[in-house]
């Protein structure tokens, strides 16, 4: 396997640049560099030199971290040098004449896996703490990379592997003695193993909202003042604003962070009927956003009677302003919905608004403590092990049972990439102790 190595600061002008090494000729590779080994897990100032001129390359922090105590589980190093970018070519150069090849993207988290450092899961969520923008993001990759959904799937697993274990038993070993309702009890554990996955998969789809962000869209007639209202929430004037109607034609989109859940804002064309084809394709625009979003804001000008278009699109759940509430005193509800009244002319209710959209957003991403399901591949890996739980307790012969038990123990260990048969092996032995 060769030796890889990666800048992993980031690319650019800076202070502090880290290049991290790992693979078996880590350690030559230091000796060569940097005149010897540093004292494990200590950060040791040293000269690099190139293995072939001997040139200074610079004067750089050395760390050494031998296997398996380390992040991909092989001989690993660091070096903290300085920024420039001549420096990091430079001290680049002298890894490749020494024999290290530049890493491919994910593979040091890869090796880690590979080396049992960490499962699927555990990967997929560092993968999602570098992409955090928010804190409700952050904390929900540190749950998953730290193994809680690990956690979840393993007890899971092994709760799985003892009901084929048995199941097994009860096949080969029918005559040794052993319990007669075994058959009943893995039938019932199974329908109740399958009812917990159930219940983890009916979360509203709520870890993947805050994981890639939620959608939410401004609807309304035009002048209802949706454009000023996108651009004060945003605090930038990324609309244009103007009286004429049908100003705005398309989509104009904004990430916000409301409570630490992201949110991607978009300004849609006022509906109406209208003979531009251009508005009019921008309307249509409106009307699937809205159809797609998470949460539609619904927006009606105070000042005027409410647009039986945007009436016709309210639903249970949508946020319902009455904008211009400087011109004219908002009505208490609309379309049966509680409004909420402000005006993005004076900034009057926009601390509300924004409160109020912050609970909504928490509300459909699920803010909670709890490991969610962050990614389809773990969704589609869950139902699948309910269909074949299900499966098996229907099955009419105790060897269907099993097949369909370990079918949904091997749909459970895509999850997290660890499954194997001498698992079920050691149960059966050790729970009914055959042979002795």
């Amino acid at each position: 396997m060769h030796t890889i190595f990666a800048l992993a600061s980031g690319a650019g002008r800076a202070a502090i640049a880290v290049i991290r090494l790992s693979g078996p000729d880590t350690s030559t590779i230091l000796r060569h560099l940097a005149g010897g080994l540093p004292k494990p897990r200590l950060a040791s100032l040293r000269r690099l030199r190139h293995p072939d001129t001997q040139e200074t390359l610079d004067e750089a922090l050395a760390l050494w971290f031998p296997g398996p105590a380390s992040y991909t589980g092989e001989d690993s190093a660091e070096l903290h040098l300085h920024g420039g970018r001549a420096v990091v070519e430079g001290v680049s150069a002298a890894l490749i004449t020494l024999g290290a090849r530049p890493a491919e993207p994910g593979e040091f988290t890869r090796r880690a896996f590979l080396n049992n450092r960490l499962d699927l899961t555990a990967a997929e969520g560092i993968a999602d703490l570098i992409d955090a923008e928010t804190a409700a993001q952050r904390r929900q990759a540190l749950r998953q990379a730290g193994g809680a959904l690990a956690r979840r799937y393993a007890g899971w697993a092994e709760r799985l592997t003892r009901l084929l274990a048995h199941q097994e038993a009860a096949i080969e070993f029918a005559e040794d003695g052993l319990p007669n309702t075994l058959e009943d009890q893995v039938r019932a554990g199974a329908a109740t193993l399958a009812a917990e996955i159930e219940s983890h998969l009916a979360d509203g789809h709520r870890g993947e909202r805050l994981r890639e962000g939620l959608w939410a869209a401004i609807i309304g007639a035009p002048n209802a003042g949706k454009s000023s209202l996108l651009n004060a929430l945003a605090g930038r004037e990324a609309a244009i604003v103007s009286a004429r109607a049908g100003t705005t034609r398309d989509v104009v989109e904004v990430r916000l962070d409301l409570g630490g859940v992201p949110v991607l804002l978009a300004d849609t064309a006022g509906l109406r009927e209208t003979e531009d084809e251009i508005e009019a394709e921008g309307v249509r625009r409106a009307r699937r956003r809205a159809e797609e979003a998470d949460l539609v804001i619904a927006v009606f000008a105070a000042d005027a009677p409410p647009d039986a278009t945007t009436l016709g699109l309210l639903a249970p759940g949508t946020l319902v302003i009455a904008n211009k509430n400087d011109l004219a005193p908002a009505p208490a509800t609309i379309g049966g919905i509680d409004t909420l009244a402000v005006s993005a002319a004076t900034g009057q209710g926009l601390d509300a608004l924004r409160a109020s959209l912050a609970e909504a957003a928490a509300t459909r991403a699920g803010l909670s403590e709890e490991a969610s399901l962050t990614r389809p591949r773990h969704r589609a890996a869950l139902s699948e092990a309910v269909d074949w739980l299900g499966e098996a307790g229907r099955a009419p012969l105790p060897e269907i049972s099993a097949e369909a038990l370990r079918a949904a123990l091997r749909a459970l260990g895509r999850l997290t990439g660890r499954i194997g048969v001498e698992q079920v092996l050691d149960v059966v032995f050790g729970d009914f102790c055959i042979g002795k």
